[in-house]
């Protein structure tokens, strides 16, 4: 995935918050490392309290993100690269959905505090209702790249921003308050509320490349198989039972939160080639999940 050199994407309002940290010095290690950082990373779920800390900062001040002009920033770096695909994001939304309005996206910079809580190294990204802002910390990825090997590739990113603007979509949409948290399990609201968010990103992945800046230059190039199967396998591994599986344990779908590797596959691409008008996951019986 490849945002076209000289698109304009300098019409951002995301905000860095937080006073900086280091993560690549310690913390976590062995083989179950990179099953953590992913659970962590895709799901949004703090589980500091079973694994060793990373390094951590302050709260911090609020600045703007400096040097993310253009397609060429955003190839370049992991934070621009947010910020440019949170303005495409934007407006394929805004042609989607009567009213939409975008939500605030902060880069975190080590740590920071949010209405739901801190967003940190620890927590990954999560989309926070009150606020109708998204929180990530583009540092995993370059933790999953050069301590583990993971790819952690453009396309991959831009998928777990777009399932966090998924659920900003819920949340205007009215489908958080009419379906909300009512416990896990396979036919849980939350697997329901997760398996859309991804084929949300789904939908936005497959139209993303139509979308032009103010000069009509297209903001992205269209994606090669190769970063679709990426995007896919993204979404395989960070499906409950995979999780399960990887961190020792046995497969309990009574636990689930966010569904199976294959749902997630399967909803993603649905998005992928119907659009987001066919990701009615709570129009149909479970065992059709």
């Amino acid at each position: 995935m490849t945002f076209n050199q000289n698109a304009s994407v300098g019409g951002s309002s995301a905000r860095r918050r937080g006073a900086g940290a280091a993560v690549a010095g310690g913390g976590i290690a062995g083989l179950g490392a990179i099953a953590v950082l992913l659970f962590q990373l895709f799901t949004g779920t703090d589980i500091s309290s079973i694994v060793p800390a990373l390094p951590q900062a302050g709260g911090g001040g609020e600045t703007v993100i400096a040097n993310c002009e253009t397609g060429a920033d955003a190839n370049a770096r992991d934070d621009c690269r947010l910020v440019a695909g949170a303005e495409v994001l934007d407006l394929y939304w805004g042609g989607e959905v009567q009213g939409y309005r975008a939500p605030q996206l902060i880069i975190v910079d080590g740590s920071t505090q949010s209405q739901c809580g801190v967003a940190s190294n620890q927590t990954g990204p999560f989309y926070c209702p009150p606020e109708e802002a998204v929180y990530i910390d583009p540092t995993f990825f370059a933790l999953m790249r050069e301590r583990f090997g993971a790819t952690a590739g453009p396309l991959a990113q831009l998928y777990v921003l777009a399932h966090e603007y998924g659920h900003h979509v819920q949340n205007i949409g009215g489908i958080m308050q009419q379906y909300p948290n009512n416990g896990s399990g396979p036919d849980s609201n939350g697997v329901r509320m997760e398996l859309q968010a991804d084929c949300f990103a789904g939908a936005w992945v497959g139209k993303m490349a139509e979308e032009v800046d103010d000069n009509g230059v297209r903001y992205l190039q269209p994606p090669t198989q190769q970063e679709i199967a990426d995007a896919i396998n993204a979404a395989q591994t960070v499906g409950d039972d995979h999780i399960q599986q990887e961190s020792g344990g046995f497969v309990n779908p009574e636990t689930w939160t966010h569904g199976s590797s294959e749902q997630r596959q399967r909803w993603f691409e649905t998005g992928y080639q119907s659009g987001w008008s066919a990701c009615d996951t709570f129009g149909i019986p479970g065992g059709s999940l």
